[in-house]
């Protein structure tokens, strides 16, 4: 097949390129050439999706069986992309997310669950996650406003693995490998379903390969791992003598600590690790070990990769932060004894 990827450098579209090579396929990559490097074997395409001339340019040297788009943001980005490519390509698999359902991510969702209203403008004070599924469900009606049929929307729950630049595993796996007393979130048997990327660019080329559309919610089956075998993970992994304290979702948020970002993946919403990818399944999506995931990004940061991006900023509390939660629950064990 001939494939074009929007995006090819970063994480997901890295891996999606690579997967494509692996099979054999046509890969041309679009992007600026400044976000990373390019995979070895794809035929780079450089320009500015959001330049009406750069699109032209690109929807010329077409046709193709489908473009993978892996860096869609904003709406007005992907119409540009979509009005351009109508002609020049026959799939477009747009990577949307979770993010767009109404009840993200508070409510259980399954791949019917109602989708966000898209607007131009947010409500006042309107959250940075809801700002980005509102965005994302705009991207969504932007592809399959011009494909139709022709369209295929994966929405993945959270993405982790090698080359992750938000930094998810690779925080855990620093804050584990320097040891001591862990602030570790919640309870060790909660169940979370995060979702391997490259198990995501596989399903990505599949759909491609067979002309699947219509959409798709992308995660590990509903109780695939649990917290305390992820942090277990990690503290086999880097082989530290790291003890791990679980203190109460409710302790926690009553100390500031904030869900998400302060511990990440901590959230403690019944619907953030409850996402039925039914319809996936039964396209044949699997999905690999948690377990597997944290060996293969500990041996990726190993090999010399470091994580940063504006993103891996935000994560994660301070050493001393971490250290006065843990003595104010000491302390509240104590009274309570």
């Amino acid at each position: 097949m001939r494939i074009l990827i929007l995006g090819g450098t970063k994480f997901l579209g890295r891996i999606v390129a690579e997967e494509a090579l692996r099979r054999d396929h046509n890969v041309v990559t679009f992007n600026r050439g400044t976000s990373g490097g390019d995979v070895r074997g794809v035929a780079p395409a450089r320009g500015d999706r959001t330049s009406s001339r750069d699109l032209a340019a690109l929807a010329a040297q077409g046709d193709w069986d489908t473009v993978i788009d892996t860096s869609g943001m904003t709406t007005s980005m992907v119409e540009g992309s979509t009005r351009a490519l109508a002609n020049a390509v026959n799939q477009y698999v747009f990577i949307s997310t979770v993010n767009v359902y109404k009840g993200w991510p508070v409510d259980p969702l399954d791949d019917d669950s109602p989708v966000r209203d898209y607007t131009p403008a947010g409500p006042p004070g309107e959250s940075d996650a809801d700002e980005y599924g509102r965005l994302k469900a705009g991207c969504e009606q932007a592809v399959t406003s011009v494909f139709g049929e022709r369209a295929t929307l994966l929405r993945p729950s959270v993405i982790l693995g090698p080359h992750e630049y938000v930094g998810r595993i690779p925080w855990w796996l620093s804050r584990i490998q320097a040891g001591g007393r862990v602030l570790a979130p919640g309870r060790p048997e909660w169940p979370i379903q995060p979702i391997d990327v490259r198990d995501v660019a596989a399903f990505a080329l599949d759909v491609a390969e067979r002309n699947l559309t219509g959409s798709y919610n992308l995660a590990a089956p509903i109780g695939h791992s649990t917290f305390g075998a992820f942090l277990g993970a990690c503290r086999e992994m880097t082989g530290a003598d790291a003890e791990l304290v679980w203190v109460d979702d409710a302790f926690l948020r009553d100390h500031g600590v904030p869900e998400w970002v302060g511990l990440p993946l901590w959230r403690d919403y019944q619907g953030t690790w409850h996402v039925d990818a039914a319809r996936a399944r039964a396209a044949g999506l699997t999905c690999r070990p948690l377990e597997e995931t944290v060996a293969d990004t500990y041996a990726w940061l190993r090999g010399g990769a470091v994580v940063s991006s504006e993103r891996s900023a935000e994560l994660g509390i301070t050493r001393e932060r971490e250290a006065e939660i843990l003595a104010a629950w000491d302390a509240r064990g104590e009274a309570a004894g």
